[in-house]
């Protein structure tokens, strides 16, 4: 009986180290994590604003029109969709967003200008349930070509923000 508690005990010790370990292996906020979750935050045309996105990388692939294809929404970031936040109403594109949370997806085009979309369920994976009836601000964009940018990233300028990732600026204007 002795020795069955003794055999069980030590199972049971072995198996908390191996989990324990497992879970160590990349702890919140690891430089490990492919795609980590990063912010920027400040005022833009007198509103706090906030994006909350995934920083993917480049890593020697072809961003858009093949990883991200030609067309389709893209969530603008990885994982969970990217959350752009406002305390007041701003006018993006010549059209009112009003305060709130929202999620912030892209359609990049070949050529021309890629539109820009703030839909109303804010917290969603990726661009998988993407519901075009939840849009609450649709525009569209004149995008630039910049030397690479490894990893995506949002900038706030004085006149909005851009989305920076592969050799290409999604700039959006905020009044």
């Amino acid at each position: 009986m002795r020795k069955l508690f003794q055999t069980k005990l030590l199972s049971l010790v072995a198996l908390a180290f191996l989990v324990t370990s497992v879970a160590q292996a990349q702890p919140v906020g690891s430089k490990n994590i492919a795609s980590p979750r990063d912010s920027v935050m400040g005022t833009v045309a007198g509103a706090h604003i906030k994006i909350w996105y995934g920083s993917p990388s480049v890593k020697g692939r072809k961003i858009f029109g093949s990883l991200e294809p030609w067309g389709e929404v893209y969530r603008a970031g990885a994982n969970e969709a990217t959350q752009f936040t406002t305390d007041k109403d701003l006018t993006i594109g010549g059209k009112k967003l009003p305060a709130g949370t929202y999620a912030f997806f892209v359609i990049p085009m070949e050529n021309g200008t890629w539109t820009v979309i703030f839909n109303k369920t804010a917290k969603q994976w990726g661009a998988f349930k993407y519901d075009e009836k939840q849009d609450q601000l649709r525009t569209d964009v004149k995008v630039r070509k910049i030397p690479n940018q490894e990893r995506l990233v949002y900038v706030l300028t004085k006149n909005g923000f851009a989305m920076k990732w592969a050799d290409t600026e999604v700039p959006v204007m905020v009044k």
